[in-house]
C-alpha cells in the first residue's frame, strides 16, 4: 500500500518552493489539490474498489496537477490552452523521477501516469489498461467536481487569474458563438473556441457532459452545482440571459438523466 500520509508531506516539501507566487494562484492550487485527493477517494470507494486502488486514486488525485506549480512559475496564470500542464506533471514525476519522493512502488507508475497525462484533455485516449482506464476516469471526475465547487466559493477576480479580472467582466459579455453551440450540442467546449470573458466560465459548466460515474453525477445534484454556478452572476447583454436559460435547462436535464 502507499503511505498517503508520507505521500503529503513530500507534496507539500515539493511544493514549498512555489509558495511565494501567492498572487499567480498558489493558494488555490493547493486547496484545490487537496480537494481533488478526497472526491477521488470518495469515488473509487462508490465504486467498491479494493482499498489499494482507493489508495491509488488518492495518491493521483494529490499528484494530478503537479505540474501547474511550475506553470504559475513560468506563465504567472494557469490556461491549459497555452501551457499543457498534465503532460508537465508526466514529465517531471517521470523523465526527471520526481514520483519515486511519493511511492517506489513500480508496478503503479503506468497507471499513475496514464491517468495524469489523461485527466485534462478532451477525451482520454485509447489503449488503455482496464485499471489505467478507471484511475483516467476518477481522476477526472474529481478534477472536476473540486473545479465546480471552486467556481462558486472563489472571488471572481481569481477565477480566472490575468484572463478575467473583475465581475463586471463575467456579467458584461456574450458568449461566443462556437462555444454556445458547444453546450447546446451536449459537448465540452474546445478551449481555443473561448474568445469572450464569459466563454471561461461556461467553458466549465459544460464539464458535465465528461463525468464518468452515476456517483459522481449524484454529487453534482445534491451540490446543486449547475444552478450555484449559473446563478452567481448577473448577464446583463442583451439575449445573454436568454442563451443562460437555454444552457441551464440542458445541463439539468442531462444531469438527471445520468442518475
Amino acid at each position: 500500500m502507499i503511505n498517503i500520509e508520507s505521500a503529503i508531506k513530500a507534496f507539500k516539501e515539493y511544493i514549498e518552493q512555489f509558495n511565494n507566487e501567492e498572487e499567480a494562484g498558489f493558494d488555490l492550487k493547493e486547496k484545490h489539490t487537496y480537494g481533488v485527493m478526497k472526491r477521488s477517494k470518495e469515488i473509487a470507494m462508490s465504486l467498491n474498489l479494493s482499498d489499494e486502488d482507493v489508495n491509488l486514486a488518492e495518491l493521483i488525485g494529490l499528484l494530478h496537477d503537479i505540474g501547474r506549480f511550475e506553470e504559475i512559475i513560468v506563465m504567472k496564470s494557469m490556461d491549459s490552452g497555452k501551457f499543457d500542464h498534465a503532460a508537465y506533471g508526466v514529465k517531471i514525476l517521470f523523465e526527471d523521477g520526481l514520483i519515486k519522493r511519493f511511492t517506489d512502488k513500480e508496478e503503479y507508475y503506468p497507471i499513475i501516469k496514464a491517468a495524469i497525462g489523461n485527466h485534462s484533455k478532451l477525451k482520454i485516449e485509447d489503449g488503455l489498461s482496464e485499471r489505467e482506464l478507471i484511475h483516467a476516469k476518477i481522476i477526472r471526475d474529481s478534477d472536476k467536481l473540486d473545479n465546480f465547487e471552486v467556481k462558486i466559493n472563489r472571488k471572481p477576480e481569481h477565477l480566472f487569474k490575468n484572463v478575467v479580472n473583475s465581475q463586471e467582466e463575467f456579467e458584461n459579455s456574450d458568449i461566443s458563438d462556437k462555444v454556445y453551440s458547444s453546450i447546446m450540442n451536449r459537448e465540452c467546449v474546445v478551449l481555443s473556441d473561448r474568445k469572450l470573458p464569459l466563454d471561461y466560465y461556461v467553458t466549465i459548466w459544460g464539464f458535465v457532459f465528461d463525468i464518468n460515474f452515476k456517483g459522481s453525477y449524484e454529487i453534482i445534484k445534491q451540490n446543486d452545482y449547475i444552478n450555484r454556478m449559473i446563478d452567481r452572476f448577473e448577464y446583463k447583454v442583451p439575449g445573454v440571459q436568454e442563451k443562460i436559460e437555454h444552457i441551464r435547462m440542458v445541463l439539468n436535464e442531462w444531469v438527471d438523466s445520468k442518475i
